[in-house]
């Protein structure tokens, strides 16, 4: 277990990077830390690998405080973006730098090598150096060097970054699978939200140095806690849409819907619906937003499908064959939708 407790950094010049971070991760637990560049991400992830010294807070591994340890004292596995794999050694050296270090003897690192390779499948790759492996190989590589010396947890900083979309995918379930089979908490930091969506048992959204939200992936993707959070997560995000609070009425974007309780006029309310919860109709009805099919993007089973309107641009998902020519007039009926007063998200009635 990954305790973080008032966890705060802030470099020369009064740029705080991470602001009071309270979070604990369970054992076992495959947690992402997701967010936008600069929000603080790799800052938490270096802080708990020993290679940032917060300013401030404590950080505990277990019944440990290791705060203020190096981190070769840490029992902690980390794996980079670049990979960082050693080019003047093989593949077996690399496997093994963990142990040589740990002064186990030759015979003996070997041989755990050539298991954690065998698991990886890199045994016919034992005896080639880096420069003679692709991407995607030489990311196992970092991988098994990592798993290698039996780490407490692993952090990864954005390990699939710099594969092409194709190997991406398959290492992301790769990486799920290995997890699951080792059972060893990981810490994974990404800027990539369909990454976090696929991997993480528990995602942390971030945004200047802050914990914005925390939860499993479908309470992040299905009840985001703030207006930030909903445009951040999906692959397609979400319209948020600023609406008009009268005594009888919601009005949204040409559409009109009754009231929430614990709504007054005057508030500063924000509507928001996912393109994937709403339905295309070719007759006016008020429930629905209207306007004319501006843009058509496929994307694959389902296309994406824009609605414009003289104000407003609402996007909406439909099954490939449905989407109607563009300049259609059409109107988009939500089917299960959010509201947001001043940026945070209102219970459900």
């Amino acid at each position: 277990m990954i305790s973080l407790n008032g966890l705060t950094k802030v470099f020369p010049g009064g740029v705080r990077a991470l602001d009071g971070i309270d979070l604990t991760m369970a054992d076992g637990e495959f947690f992402a830390l997701l967010g936008p560049s600069g929000c603080g991400k790799t800052t938490l992830l270096r802080s708990i690998a020993g290679l940032e010294t917060p300013t401030s807070g404590t950080i505990r591994i277990d019944d440990r405080d290791v705060t203020r340890l190096p981190p070769g004292d840490r029992d902690l596995a980390m794996v980079f973006q670049d990979y960082a794999v050693f080019p003047h050694m093989d593949v077996t050296d690399n496997i093994a730098y963990p142990l040589r270090i740990k002064k186990v003897p030759r015979a003996q690192r070997n041989t755990t090598a050539a298991e954690v390779a065998a698991r990886l499948s890199l045994t016919e790759l034992l005896h080639r150096r880096p420069g003679a492996l692709s991407g995607g190989q030489q990311q196992r590589v970092a991988l098994a060097r990592a798993i290698a010396c039996h780490p407490a947890a692993f952090l990864f900083d954005e390990p699939l970054s710099n594969l092409d979309a194709r190997l991406r995918l398959e290492a992301r379930t790769f990486l799920k699978r290995l997890q699951r089979e080792l059972a060893v908490t990981t810490v994974f930091v990404t800027h990539d939200q369909a990454e976090a969506l696929a991997l993480a048992d528990r995602i942390a959204v971030m945004s200047q140095g802050r914990m914005i939200q925390i939860g499993t992936p479908a309470e992040i993707f299905h009840r985001p806690a703030t207006t930030f959070v909903a445009s951040f997560i999906g692959s397609t995000p979400m319209n948020l849409l600023p609406a008009q609070v009268t005594p009888t009425a919601l009005h949204v974007a040409g559409a009109t819907f009754p009231t929430p309780p614990g709504l007054a006029p005057g508030d500063h309310v924000t509507y928001g619906v996912r393109p994937e919860y709403m339905d295309l109709s070719p007759t006016e009805r008020p429930d629905a937003f209207p306007g004319r099919i501006s843009v058509l993007e496929n994307l694959g089973t389902h296309t994406l499908v824009t609605l414009e309107s003289p104000d407003t641009l609402i996007q909406l998902v439909v099954p490939e064959g449905d989407e109607p020519p563009i300049g259609t007039p059409a109107w988009a009926v939500p089917r299960r939708s959010l509201l947001y007063r001043n940026g945070d998200l209102l219970p459900t009635p």
